[in-house]
């Protein structure tokens, strides 16, 4: 599933830049014909389009694998909500502005109306995302499963088998384990983040308890065989330790998201899984819930990918937190990682014959995006290099 982006068969330079490929910065630019990259380096500049760099870096366009941001144009208050195709338009803007050129919206399907959230909505979401057309990234859906509700398991099952999700994740936000290790956390964050009364909040620490582990069991295995049947990639969230993810890798799980500890991390690289940190973590400094840094992870070898999260300007900013690593390291843990881990390896890089999702940033004094093409189609301007 994805929303359509227009191409033409017209010729783009990109020229006078720096170039970030997966192994070296090159002076020079990159020559574009129809969506596709012909060449690197030192380019002809006889083009339709030139777009003169000036010096910036040229960067492959960023792929977030999980951005739940839309939440925030739909609903910029609870109970507040937006008309839906004024929220998608505004979450494309600025998901270009930040230079993700591919968006995979992790849309929750749980069940939590203080929070405004629903199976219906993430449906009517999902059903939305599917059927744009005028949009300007490439915007996939990562349908988000949380296996303590049955009704949110069908619901993602229903979208995972209409072929509308490339990504499914699965988390069990129980009280005690994982990111709510701690009770009365769960209950701060559902009381004011999500604005629960006390007594609401004791409610669902009661109904998310009383689930067998068996039962947990047994639903991650019908979600995550659903999705690779359908082809699309699984994700788990917030895995709390080796074990844990030792069982999901078993039930076939190709990605832990957010892993709680260093550990947890470690034995999810030994088992082959890919592992995402949060940019946001790495941008900050440290984790929103005191659990692994990204920077801690990082230094331990054991992180693959970034994403947005919940702020997609630190997908571009973590690119250039000094982590000791080159700049294409770091470049392609926010591009061609995340690319590779869903398999869409036609993006995520420069190199000739790759889809031409370019940008054109400015480093200091924060990174920026100054221009964006996606599929060779100059989409983002915020600067006046074109000749």
């Amino acid at each position: 599933m994805s929303s359509t982006v227009q191409t033409t068969e017209e010729s783009v330079a990109v020229v006078g830049g720096r170039v970030v490929t997966p192994e070296a910065v090159l002076e020079g630019g990159v020559r574009i014909e129809g969506d596709r990259i012909v060449e690197v380096g030192d380019v002809d500049g006889d083009a339709d389009t030139v777009i003169d760099a000036d010096g910036r870096l040229v960067l492959p366009g960023l792929v977030d694998l999980h951005g739940d941001d839309i939440e925030n144009h739909l609903h910029p208050r609870s109970g507040a909500r937006m008309a839906l195709p004024m929220a998608l338009a505004s979450a494309d803007r600025a998901n270009v502005a930040a230079g993700i050129t591919t968006k995979f919206h992790a849309i929750s399907f749980e069940l939590d109306e203080e929070a405004d959230r629903s199976p219906e909505l993430a449906a009517t979401l999902t059903a939305a995302i599917t059927a744009a057309d005028d949009l300007l990234v490439d915007h996939r859906l990562h349908a988000r499963c949380e296996v303590t509700q049955k009704r949110c398991v069908d619901a993602v099952l229903e979208v995972v088998e209409n072929g509308d999700a490339d990504l499914v994740s699965v988390m069990s936000h129980i009280p005690g384990k994982g990111q709510f290790r701690n009770i009365e956390a769960f209950k701060r964050y559902y009381e004011n983040a999500n604005e629960h009364t006390a007594e609401e909040a004791e409610e669902m620490i009661e109904e998310r308890t009383d689930i067998a582990m068996t039962t947990l069991r047994e639903r991650v295995d019908e979600i995550v065989a659903g999705a690779h049947d359908a082809g699309a990639v699984t994700a788990s969230h917030d895995d709390e330790n080796p074990a844990e993810v030792e069982r999901l890798a078993d039930a076939g799980v190709d990605i832990t998201e957010y892993p709680i500890t260093l550990e947890t991390a470690e034995r999810a690289a030994e088992l082959g899984m890919t592992t995402a940190m949060g940019a946001p973590n790495l941008v900050r400094g440290e984790s929103q819930w005191g659990n692994l840094s990204t920077a801690d992870a990082i230094e331990a070898g054991v992180v693959d990918t970034l994403v947005a999260d919940y702020h997609p300007p630190s997908l571009l900013a973590a690119a250039f937190v000094d982590t000791g690593e080159s700049l294409p390291e770091r470049v392609n843990r926010v591009s061609a990682n995340p690319a590779d881990a869903v398999g869409f390896d036609d993006r995520g890089r420069i190199e000739v014959e790759a889809r031409a999702d370019l940008l054109v940033v400015d480093r200091d004094p924060t990174p920026t995006v100054a221009r964006a093409l996606v599929a060779g189609q100059p989409v983002y301007r915020a600067d006046q290099g074109v000749r």
